[in-house]
């Protein structure tokens, strides 16, 4: 398995920690699926190992997900309601991620009934399907923090065996969002552009064209709040654009929204 050059050692303490809080959850029954760099290396061999631990849950395992990995020992806490809660161990933690920052990716059924097979520590458990990897991490797209070329490496990777069909239902209306970073794969790897369904680009092509003929929506709204909680306040403050993230579509409040644009400047963005 090849590894990126930024690979580092994982501390022991680090690892136990991780290695324990997995036995407890498989023991309680709860379902989760490991997400993050671990189901990223399986997919596509490159290993980044963190001082965070990703798992996804259905919003209603949450609090028992919760209450297990405090049984463990853990500091829990509902971090984002919208989308995230945390478990905390020192200066290691586990991320419980139920939907995505922006609300659009939110953990249901499919998450787990195309969940993958793999092992983590030696551990058995189940994996993120590389189609909902590939969903939620095409959202990402702030200043600080780009998943593109995470999304070109999974594409390059597991293209040929993805689920396109159910892929392009994830996006639905978002479509344009999978298809710029189906355009930018292209040009990433011009030798392996047929990874890409012919298909795939073709349907793509043919729903811009159809919307060209269309005249554009006359509600002024801003998308670009679902791929950046930052780079776009400007639009929905200022400008008069409705924010997307308000759209029944989404699983955002204006609570969750204030909350996730007041944590900005807790993560450093600038």
């Amino acid at each position: 398995m090849a590894t990126a050059p930024e690979q580092t050692v994982l501390p022991p303490e680090t690892r136990a920690f991780y290695c324990g809080a997995l036995h407890a959850l498989a023991e309680s029954g709860v379902p989760f699926l490991v997400g993050g760099a671990y189901a990223f290396a399986r997919y596509t061999g490159i290993e980044r190992h963190t001082k965070d631990f990703d798992i996804f849950v259905r919003e209603r395992d949450r609090d028992r997900v919760l209450e297990t990995l405090a049984g463990h020992g853990c500091e829990t806490d509902l971090s984002f309601p919208h989308w995230l809660a945390k478990a905390r161990c020192g200066e290691d933690f586990i991320d419980v991620i139920f939907s995505s920052g922006n609300g659009v990716a939110v953990v249901d059924d499919e998450w787990f009934d195309h969940a993958v097979d793999g092992e983590v520590f030696d551990l058995p458990v189940k994996l993120v399907p590389a189609e909902e990897m590939i969903f939620s991490k095409a959202f990402i797209q702030e200043r600080e923090r780009y998943d593109g070329a995470d999304v070109a490496h999974l594409l390059r990777a597991s293209g040929r065996d993805l689920d396109w069909g159910r892929l392009l239902r994830r996006f639905g209306p978002y479509w344009r969002v999978l298809f710029q970073h189906l355009i930018a794969f292209g040009f990433v790897y011009p030798s392996e552009r047929d990874t890409i369904p012919a298909w795939v680009m073709r349907e793509c092509l043919r729903r811009t064209a159809a919307e060209v003929e269309r005249p554009p929506k006359q509600t002024m709204v801003c998308r670009g709040t679902l791929i950046s909680r930052q780079q776009y306040l400007v639009d929905v403050d200022c400008w008069g654009y409705e924010d997307a993230r308000l759209n029944p579509r989404v699983a955002m409040t204006e609570d969750d929204i204030e909350s996730w644009t007041e944590a900005i400047k807790d993560d450093g963005a600038h």
